[in-house]
């Protein structure tokens, strides 16, 4: 009967001690401790004061209740878990939205008021002429007040730093115009400026056309051409413009003259 027992002991438990465990569960200072991070009891407290005593630093993860190894802060991984509300900032996509719209606002209005403009500068015709004769050279004297329509469609002033000014007569230089640092020009403004230009005619015809009364008409046409340097934030332009325009050379009028943008 023992013997049919031992057998049947014998294949239900085959390989004797096989099972048994490795570490014997009487070795309890071997196994090791786990403590809680939630919950605090006395087995934690002793466990604390014994990982102080063997040398250890406050883990910075665990609220101070977990310990690591002192010296090894900077090489351990804190773990978060997911549903910490650190990780899930509110109004995170709000925040977002206003800095990228805000950003996009202000470069576009750096944009808007910084973007250089268009700047025009006209020939405005004659505001008014003197006429005198050199009856020994034969030449013709004239002493013209002009004018300039300047534009300024930019959001910032600018400055006209050098104005240059000719004027012609059958396509030789009979008076020039010359000034540095001539105006300041305010954002969005269109001014009419000013300017006198004192010309020689130095021709004999011309000279029989405005003194002769046997003509009946005494008008001289001058080619008016010109550049104008401007300069705005740092940056300089330069514009051309040209003109032409009657003047009345027998009688000493002062009259305003029309301009004629084509010659006849």
């Amino acid at each position: 009967m023992k013997k049919a027992l031992s057998g049947l002991k014998h294949l239900i438990m085959p390989g004797g001690g096989e099972t048994d465990p490795v570490l014997s569960c009487k070795r309890e200072d071997a196994s090791p401790s786990y403590m809680s991070i939630n919950h605090s009891d006395t087995s934690g407290s002793s466990h604390s004061s014994e990982s102080d005593s063997r040398g250890s630093a406050a883990c910075p993860s665990c609220r101070g209740t977990g310990r690591i190894p002192r010296g090894q802060e900077k090489e351990l991984v804190a773990l978060i878990p997911y549903s910490d509300q650190r990780l899930k900032p509110r109004r995170t996509k709000l925040y977002v939205f206003l800095a990228v719209i805000s950003c996009l606002l202000i470069c576009f209005m750096v944009i808007f008021f910084l973007f250089p403009r268009s700047i025009s500068i006209n020939h405005a015709g004659v505001n008014s002429s003197y006429v005198k004769y050199d009856a020994d050279h034969r030449s013709v004297n004239l002493l013209t007040t002009n004018k300039l329509n300047i534009s300024n469609k930019n959001l910032f002033a600018i400055e006209v730093t050098q104005l240059n000014i000719e004027f012609l007569h059958l396509s030789v230089v009979v008076g020039n115009f010359s000034k540095a640092n001539f105006k300041k020009i305010g954002p969005l403004v269109s001014e009419q400026v000013f300017y006198t230009v004192e010309s020689t005619i130095q021709d004999e015809n011309t000279f029989y056309i405005c003194t002769w009364s046997q003509f009946s008409v005494h008008n001289i046409l001058l080619h008016v051409q010109g550049t104008m340097n401007c300069s705005y934030l740092g940056h300089w332009e330069q514009l051309t413009f040209e003109g032409y325009e009657y003047l009345d050379c027998r009688n000493n009028a002062t009259v305003p003259h029309l301009v004629l943008s084509n010659p006849p």
